[in-house]
């Protein structure tokens, strides 16, 4: 899962604003952003509000951790790319056998970790464990548990079994990074196969990547990556205007993009997010057992209004948790639409004429207090009173991931292809619709693609209809960067930040 913000959430954090920028020096190495030379030994400063929580994507490191260390640092066997592709990367080949049970990787030869240790078939098993161990916070561990056994039969070779058909065992594997299994230490340290290896990470403020001499790919088209963290959008601006870092990895003050715009020195980059803002309830705890009362808080709310007050003309509705960039989507912005009258109808029909009073846990970085205080005015219309608890992101894990102990919350959910978390009522939001959970687990046993989006569809609809969410919007995914920047990643596919294609004219 990802939910923004760990691979789950993660937090804007205190930063240092005075960051030198770090000169160009004269190396030539290819095309930059504008045709010219760029620098080879260049350092790249990447401006972001999420600093990871730790260094650990299985222990809750959060967005942050993501963004920096994915594929920079660490890879899995296969990775998913900007655009939405699954290829290759640790895995030279596999196969799968005729009952779609067993999958057998052969691994790149010559792979090396930063400590210098080969890349042997038992660090993929001890990844794949770690991923699913009773402790793990991954984002994918719910998904991989169909993981029967694993063997390796020699250094190269890895054999795992399924207790069941999954179709999405490959797609999945790309959120597993691949660690030394005799690595430790490794919330404040790593050991990865990436092109970059960890520099020095000081905390509140900056994270600095080098580039990794014994890479067994092309090598990072930079020296050196270093994200600053900053604990807000305006400080991020105003690092970006002088010239302390060089790109911003997911502009969140749209109302200052006016300043980028008309100034031939930066670029403003529109991609697709995959990033849905939820009021998440929790379908376990009245009033929100009631599903006639999840639509009328859905019908309650103006999302265009919501969408239109926090970015301006960007980013999208989209009415379910699927993004248009998911196989399985179907506009659904019509049901459980804008709609006041219905929305008190509703009410009443439920027994609730008169409203109720519910509390919205709130973490506490930028959009989720306008968000929240926008909801509280437009429940207060229909005789819903809202009272706003502000918490943390550390304090959002544990409270509502992890303890459900909430009636109802607004989160960010990062992954593409994510709607399945509707198939399990154990998730963190307690939806249990048993025809959704068969749907979900015959769309992964699916024989094929097409067999698969259409389960998935049906899904997707029940899901919208039951308003077992209320999906707000869909994240724009704004990259601002520098004109003398070029091949910077522009999706920011669950939050992946792939700096080692970065260019820094000379």
């Amino acid at each position: 899962m990802s939910i923004k913000k760990t691979s789950l959430f993660g937090t804007a954090t205190t930063a240092v604003l005075a960051v030198t920028l770090t000169a160009c020096g004269g190396g030539s190495g290819g095309t930059g952003a504008s045709g010219g030379s760029y620098d080879k030994d260049a350092t790249v400063n990447i401006g972001s509000l999420y600093e990871p929580q730790n260094l650990d994507n299985t222990a809750g490191g959060g967005q942050g951790v993501t963004e920096a260390l994915n594929g920079n640092v660490y890879e899995g066997l296969f990775r998913l790319t900007d655009d939405g592709k699954i290829e290759k990367l640790l895995a030279q080949d596999y196969k799968v056998s005729g009952d779609g049970l067993t999958y057998t990787f052969t691994l790149r030869d010559g792979v090396k970790f930063h400590s210098g240790k080969t890349l042997t078939s038992e660090d993929v098993k001890y990844s794949l464990e770690k991923v699913l161990a009773e402790d793990s916070q991954s984002a994918r561990k719910s998904n991989l548990e169909v993981v029967k056994d694993i063997a390796t039969p020699d250094a190269r070779t890895v054999k795992v079994t399924l207790s069941q058909k999954s179709i999405s065992f490959v797609y999945n594997l790309s959120y597993v990074w691949i660690i030394n299994s005799e690595a430790k230490n490794l919330k404040t340290t790593e050991d990865g196969t990436g092109p970059y290896e960890l520099n020095k990470w000081t905390r509140g403020s900056a994270l600095s990547l080098d580039r990794f001499s014994g890479y067994w790919g092309d090598a990072a088209a930079n020296k050196q990556v270093v994200f600053h963290y900053y604990k807000d959008a305006t400080a991020l601006n105003n690092a970006l205007l002088t010239n302390a870092v060089d790109v911003v990895t997911s502009e969140q003050s749209p109302d200052a993009l006016d300043q980028f715009k008309n100034n031939q020195n930066y670029k403003v980059n529109d991609g697709n997010s995959t990033t849905k803002l939820l009021l998440a309830f929790n379908d376990r705890a009245k009033p929100f057992t009631d599903v006639k009362v999840r639509q009328a808080v859905s019908s309650a709310i103006d999302d265009k209004k919501l969408l239109e007050s926090v970015w301006g003309g960007y980013g999208k509705l989209i009415g379910s948790m699927v993004p248009p960039t998911d196989p399985w989507y179907e506009d659904l912005t019509g049901v459980n639409a804008y709609d006041v009258a219905r929305a008190k109808k509703l009410l009443k029909e439920a027994g609730y004429e008169d409203g109720f009073t519910f509390t919205l846990d709130t973490p506490n970085y930028d959009p989720h207090p306008t968000a929240a205080t926008f909801i509280k005015s437009q429940l207060a219309k229909v005789g819903i009173t809202v009272k706003i608890n502000t918490i943390t992101a550390d304090e959002w894990y544990t409270k509502v991931y992890k303890n459900r102990d909430f009636t109802a919350t607004l989160q960010e959910h990062v992954n593409d292809r994510d709607l399945v978390w509707y198939g399990n009522p154990d998730f963190y939001w307690g939806y249990d619709n048993k025809q959704v959970t068969k749907w979900v687990e015959q769309a992964e046993q699916a024989s094929s693609t097409a067999e698969q989006t259409e389960l998935l569809k049906k899904v997707n609809r029940k899901t919208a209809e039951d308003a077992a969410s209320d999906w707000l919007y869909l994240y724009p995914q704004i990259v601002v960067a520098n004109s003398k920047l070029s091949g910077y990643p522009l999706n920011g596919l669950n939050s992946q930040f792939f700096a080692y294609d970065i260019k820094k004219e000379g």
